[in-house]
């Protein structure tokens, strides 16, 4: 770990807590700072604030009063917190530094970065990367918006390692310096409108990843997305397309029903294991990203003929009474779901719900044609049930939630048949999580075996 001698004797303010929160704390506390950490959860409710208090932090819980503002140098603020926030506007005003811990992660870290962001595919895309480089023996690092914290990856990071980040539109607004030596932006569409206000500033967001690059530093993109393309085109980084719609002289594309990068084959599209459209966009992203970092042909393929698939992104959880169910719980867009929906050629039963943001599902009826049934659940039920009964579905049904949503889509169900949990919306209405979503998913096709 590089040590940031900026945050000797500063007085930090800690933002919100969760595992970003508490690792930053830490950190922070650890390279000498005066920290106060401030979270909305009850004191007496709050175990990692009361675990922070035994090492010596300030901590302040149930409410965020200005007065904390008070000689505070930086806030290290939890993504997730809008800046609409009325400490964090009133921090705004007087010009105080904000930041979220993956800009903390790269001031401390002494391994490079490769970042990725996009509207979907992040995940898949950031996992491939990981895969691709291990397996070329790269000694990569996996960090960010993919469950590890940034910030705690980084202080054992070493010069010779590489650490992959998959990075949210939340993330890249609190960073100053952090200059990912890769940038990949893979697709922009609607989405956090509730945390951003318009696709405007969320484009804008996801854009920050190359805001620090230079003339020595690559921006993957692809070249299928116009709106990707005219931001990536602002910064210095050096361009490199993808494409799975066309034929590419330099970058990552399909030319002869191979995969290539910079006209070279690589291997055969239908030797390639993970099923769909958008999944072909996510290997030729990561292609491209590992290429630019020496991994070797034979590592990508390996890769690519074994790998199926991340937890929770159209993961196949199994097969009960002739029936297949996978578990979709990060599709928490519309688009998402209108991914995971093309990727199905059988009749199918689709479990969607979630917390409101404000939209209509109108976008999500084209995809609903192959669609037999429809099991809602959450805030937007009665919105997801008019969209399906405007795509001329004959059974909508309504549950509690999840675990109820498994044994009904059975029900109505018949051997052959498809049931995806694919919610087209954030969990935040009834869960912590959209892994704790998926998880409940899992659990309750496990009761029904």
């Amino acid at each position: 770990m590089k040590t940031a001698n900026s945050y000797q004797n500063k007085n930090v303010l800690i933002l919100g807590l969760a595992k970003s929160g508490s690792a930053a704390a830490k950190l922070v506390h650890e390279l000498g700072a005066n920290v106060i950490v401030n979270d909305q959860k009850p004191y007496e409710e709050n175990e990692a604030a009361r675990e922070l208090e035994k090492i010596g932090i300030k901590v302040v819980c149930g409410s965020h009063p200005l007065e904390l503002l008070e000689g505070i140098h930086v806030i290290i603020k939890n993504p997730g917190i809008p800046y609409s926030n009325p400490l964090l506007a009133a921090a705004a005003k007087r010009g105080l530094p904000i930041i979220t811990e993956v800009e903390l992660a790269y001031q401390i870290s002494k391994a490079p970065f490769i970042g990725i962001t996009g509207s979907n595919g992040k995940t898949t895309t950031t996992t491939l990367v990981f895969k691709m480089l291990e397996e070329s023996r790269k000694n990569p690092l996996i960090a960010g918006n993919i469950g590890t914290v940034a910030c705690e990856v980084a202080q054992s990071a070493e010069a010779d390692q590489v650490i992959v980040t998959e990075l949210s539109s939340f993330q890249l607004m609190g960073i100053e310096s952090f200059r990912p030596k890769i940038a990949a932006l893979l697709n922009l569409f609607e989405a956090h409108l509730d945390y951003h206000g318009t696709k405007e500033e969320y484009a804008k967001a996801k854009a920050n990843i190359f805001k620090n690059q230079t003339e020595d530093d690559y921006a993957v993109v692809n070249a299928d997305d116009e709106l990707v393309m005219k931001l990536a085109g602002q910064y210095k980084g050096k361009l490199i397309p993808f494409s799975s719609t066309k034929q590419l002289s330099a970058g990552a594309c399909v030319k002869n029903n191979h995969v290539c990068f910079n006209d070279e084959p690589i291997m055969k599209v239908e030797e390639i294991v993970l099923p769909g459209k958008h999944n072909l966009e996510n290997i030729l992203a990561a292609i491209a990203i590992v290429k630019l970092y020496g991994a070797s042909n034979e590592a990508i393929h390996k890769v690519l003929t074994t790998f199926t698939g991340v937890k929770h992104r159209v993961q196949f959880v199994g097969e009960v009474n002739g029936r297949k169910f996978y578990n979709d719980s990060k599709a928490t867009n519309i688009l998402a779901t209108k991914v995971a929906l093309s990727a199905f050629s059988q009749p199918l039963i689709l479990l969607a719900g979630g917390l409101d943001r404000g939209n209509e599902f109108d976008d999500l009826i084209s995809s609903l044609k192959g669609v037999k049934a429809v099991i809602t659940f959450g805030q937007t039920a009665e919105k997801i049930e008019r969209a399906a009964r405007e795509a001329g579905i004959q059974f909508v049904k309504r549950v509690d939630n999840v675990e109820q949503a498994v044994p009904a889509a059975h029900e109505l169900s018949k051997a052959g048949d498809v049931i995806l949990l694919s919610p087209a919306c954030a969990s935040w209405d009834q869960f912590k999580t959209f892994e704790e979503r998926g998880d409940m998913f899992i659990q309750a096709v496990h009761k029904l075996k």
